[in-house]
């Protein structure tokens, strides 16, 4: 191939396809430095789990402390030696608030006792993969503190930072309400931990959500306005503004600001990079080059791979880049370019020309994000794109100026004026996002999207916004592939977590899930749920039509496609007798247990018991097709996965 590609460039084609040329050559190679480079990161970051849950007492250094105060607890990062091998590992234990009154500052030695587990891997396929993420963020182990921590040396000088950031957060909270503070905190700071869950899904479910975390919209605000805010005050004075290139030094003085506001809100891999991204920006404008381009988007997607590649496969690259990818193809449109190109019009008409195009930006950046939050989160507001005409100004305008304007005042103790805005402002977004989010159909749920309808969906998309003229509408037909494709998606018949405790099994008509214990977990009921593609709660498996269960077993038929398919599930792990329990499982197609099942259960397709699950995880099993998807399956050979154990 390599061959024939050299003498196909030594050709006349090489005369009139230059760039192509250039792409065969070039892409091949940035796709080995790229694998090279996530085996680089992995290398070097990677922190091996440890090897099982552990009870015991343990010290350990405070390295970063959050407050969590809408959960009740605070959550503390720690570097301690860990107890079988001493090496040094780094732990995130979650601290009750009963016992975080007099909450360790950051740097000091303490002394506590913990249950600490190993990094989960997912639940059932397709989940969120928390193993991965430890792994990247350096995470050997996660935990809860079980009594008082004692502060036994507090020598150590902490992360001053940190402690302005945490003292900030905590001066936010006691000026608003306790709903309105977790969002002021979150704006200032980057601090999440004080709102409530009710209003986060309400957030999620209108479209919103992109407001809680530090990303592009809050660093672009804050450096546009100390750009605008500095070339004005400088165009003040006739000597600066004849002698110095203002644009040069307002850029300087918007790139100190996001920076500073980057490092204040914790330095998380979104507001790095959205303030890689807005740097560019302001490059571009001091240098007088177009500020939003493809080109300055390809810069940051690089610069950010090369600093994080396992960003590549999370929902905040992909939805990042993919909204500005979307605004920078329909700003460089040639419709679009005459639609907002200046003409001699009434004030009201070019104010109504800019929402209309607000409007339609909206729209557009929903289509675009819909397919990555159904893939990832598996659940899609509609309704957004209406929510962020209102929400976005609400933010940008009203809410992180009255709140940079209260943290001001407050200098000499005059804020309130200031807080009790902002407080009004930010219960309007709140109740913005809940009439939103309990509109009729403003959600869309649907079961794990298989891999295959996404990469349609992204290659639809690079095509659609990365090409220009009429060739970009090529880009519709894997897109509307990748659609058809989903509109034909079922969910698994039958779901079973890693440890086989928890199975659920969709009903027939699709609409409810039954599930083989009550789970007072809402993280493995959500997880079924999701995976599931249903509302509504979980019924238990007693209510199924033609369940028969004892205290040590459930027989269950499920009919798909004209055929019944008979399942036997264990629902205690006490002793039962072997020639009983084999005769059982000769009659079933699918045995599924959280035990280890002798060899003389022997059903007659699957025998999913805790042997079998320890090497594949979690199961979504399709009837109809016959096909069984694991969690193993999608993991690969990486360090953050263990199986059997």
């Amino acid at each position: 191939m390599a061959l024939a590609g050299v003498a196909w460039g030594a050709g006349p084609a090489k005369a009139r396809y230059p760039h192509l040329m250039q792409a065969i050559f070039v892409l091949p190679l940035l796709l080995a430095v790229g694998c090279l480079v996530v085996w680089a990161r992995s290398s070097l970051v990677g922190a091996v789990p440890i090897e099982r849950p552990m009870v015991g007492t343990f010290t350990a250094r405070v390295l970063a402390q959050e407050e969590q105060p809408a959960l009740d607890r605070d959550r503390l990062i720690l570097a301690m030696g860990e107890p079988d091998t001493a090496r040094a590992i780094k732990v995130r234990v979650n601290v009750p608030h009963d016992e975080a009154a007099q909450r360790p500052a950051v740097g000091v030695l303490i002394r506590f006792k913990a249950r600490l587990m190993p990094p989960a891997p997912p639940m059932l396929p397709g989940a969120y993969n928390f193993a991965r993420t430890a792994w990247f963020s350096g995470l050997a182990a996660t935990g809860t503190v079980l009594g008082p921590v004692e502060v036994i040396d507090s020598g150590a000088q902490g992360n001053r930072l940190e402690s302005v950031r945490g003292a900030l957060s905590r001066h936010v909270r006691t000026r608003l309400a306790d709903g309105e503070a977790g969002i002021a905190a979150a704006l200032a700071t980057g601090d999440r931990g004080g709102i409530a869950e009710a209003d986060a899904q309400a957030m999620r479910d209108a479209g919103l959500a992109h407001l809680l975390s530090i990303s592009g919209l809050h660093v672009s605000a804050v450096i546009g306005a100390v750009y605008l805010l500095a070339l004005r005050v400088l165009a003040l004075s006739p000597w600066l503004a004849l002698r110095v290139r203002l644009p040069v030094v307002a850029a300087g003085a918007g790139a100190l600001a996001g920076i500073g506001y980057t490092l204040l809100t914790g330095a998380e891999v979104p507001t790095v990079r959205s303030c890689i991204g807005a740097l560019l920006v302001l490059i571009a404008l001091a240098l007088g080059r177009e500020a939003l381009s493809l080109r300055m988007l390809a810069v940051a997607a690089f610069c950010v791979l090369l600093l994080w590649p396992e960003s590549l496969v999370g929902p905040s690259f992909q939805m990042s880049f993919a909204a500005v990818l979307a605004i920078v193809a329909l700003g460089t449109a040639g419709p679009v370019r005459r639609f907002l190109g200046p003409r001699e019009e009434p004030v009201v008409l070019r104010i109504g020309r800019g929402l209309a195009m607000l409007l339609v930006t909206g729209v557009v950046i929903e289509f675009a994000l819909m397919p990555i939050g159904l893939y990832h989160f598996h659940r899609a507001g509609v309704y957004g794109a209406l929510a962020n005409v209102i929400a976005i100004p609400l933010t940008t305008f009203v809410v992180m100026p009255l709140i940079a304007a209260g943290l001001l005042m407050d200098i000499v103790e005059a804020g309130a004026p200031a807080w009790w805005l902002a407080e009004q402002a930010i219960d309007l977004l709140i109740g913005l996002a809940h009439w939103i989010a309990s509109r009729p159909g403003a959600v869309n749920l649907l079961p794990a999207m298989g891999t295959g309808a996404f990469l349609l969906f992204v290659a639809g998309g690079l095509w659609l916004g990365l090409w220009s003229g009429r060739i970009r509408w090529f880009g519709l037909l894997p897109a509307a592939l990748g659609i058809a494709m989903l509109a034909a998606m079922a969910p698994p018949d039958v779901l079973v977590t890693g440890d086989g405790r928890h199975v659920g099994l969709v009903s027939e008509d699709g609409n409810r899930l039954f599930v083989l214990r009550d789970s007072r977990s809402d993280y493995v009921r959500g997880n079924l749920q999701e995976l599931a593609g249903m509302e509504g709660e979980p019924v238990n498996l007693l209510q199924s039509p033609g369940a028969q269960c004892n205290r040590d077993f459930c027989s269950v038929p499920i009919r798909q496609e004209g055929r019944t398919w008979n399942l036997l599930l264990t629902r205690s792990r006490d002793r039962v007798p072997e020639r009983a329990l084999a005769a059982a499982c000769d009659k079933a197609d699918i045995v599924i247990a959280d035990r280890w099942l002798p060899r003389s259960c022997r059903p007659k397709w699957l025998k999913a018991d805790r042997a079998m699950l320890s090497e594949t995880g979690g199961l979504a099993i399709h009837l109809a097709r016959a096909e069984v998807t694991t969690v193993a399956d999608g993991q690969g050979r990486h360090g953050w996965w263990r199986p059997g154990r």
